[in-house]
């Protein structure tokens, strides 16, 4: 038995190194990588924020097309599908400084033109993104507080109406917003605001018939606050 127990381990002995050498040798794996995560951005959400910048009448607006001073609040919310394009919806409304321009008729008659000094709107707006940035188009519903008007004679304040003097009316425009940081976002702005064609009916002869058109044209730059929703939200590897 002692003899039969040592012969079996010298043949193991033999055997371990044989089955070794036709083993197939081992293939080295490099390790992967690493590759930083993707950031991606996410327009759904609601947002506040403000603007600051400058409105212009048209050339043939009461108000001239001289420059004046604006600023306001915008609030509004988004949805972002397939998978680069933004819809949503926005409330915005803005301060300017009155303008008061004077025409000259015939016969001595003075046309006084305060300006506007309040705007607002509430547009749909559709947009593109790539990565942190937007570019949209909107339009909507555009409102104001009226232009105060008034007609004088020789320095005297004289009687008239109109009409077309309306507070309603529509807006368009396009801009460019782009996430900055973490639910913060900075936007330029244009905005066309139409209120349509006023008509003097009534008063000294040299206005009656005379006609002219209400609108403004404004830029704007603003930042949003996107309540946590905006910026990056997820990584993908």
């Amino acid at each position: 038995m002692k003899r039969f127990f040592l012969s079996a381990v010298a043949l193991s002995a033999l055997a371990v190194p044989a089955f070794a050498a036709d083993m197939p040798a081992r293939t080295y794996t490099k390790a992967p990588a690493f590759t930083a995560p993707q950031v991606v951005y996410n327009w759904t959400g609601f947002y506040i924020g403000g603007h600051l910048g400058g409105a212009f009448a048209g050339n043939n607006s009461l108000e001239g097309n001289n420059a004046r001073f604006l600023g306001g609040v915008q609030g509004g919310f988004d949805y972002q599908f397939a998978p680069n394009w933004v819809m949503g919806v926005e409330a915005q409304y803005s301060w300017m400084d009155r303008n008061t321009t004077n025409f000259g008729f015939p016969g001595a008659t003075v046309v006084s033109s305060t300006g506007a000094n309040q705007l607002g709107s509430v547009t749909g707006r559709l947009g593109y993104t790539w990565g942190p940035a937007l570019l949209y188009a909107k339009g909507g519903y555009a409102w104001r507080d009226g232009n105060g008007l008034g007609v004088n004679v020789a320095g005297v304040p004289a009687g008239f109406t109109t009409s077309g003097n309306t507070k309603g009316g529509y807006t368009v425009g396009a801009g460019l917003e782009y996430m900055f940081a973490p639910s913060w976002s900075a936007k330029a702005e244009y905005q066309y605001y139409n209120f349509g064609n006023t008509t003097f009916t009534g008063g000294p002869a040299p206005v009656v018939g005379s006609r002219f058109n209400s609108d403004e044209h404004t830029v704007k730059l603003g930042v949003n606050y996107r309540f946590g929703w905006g910026g990056p939200v997820a990584g993908k590897y």
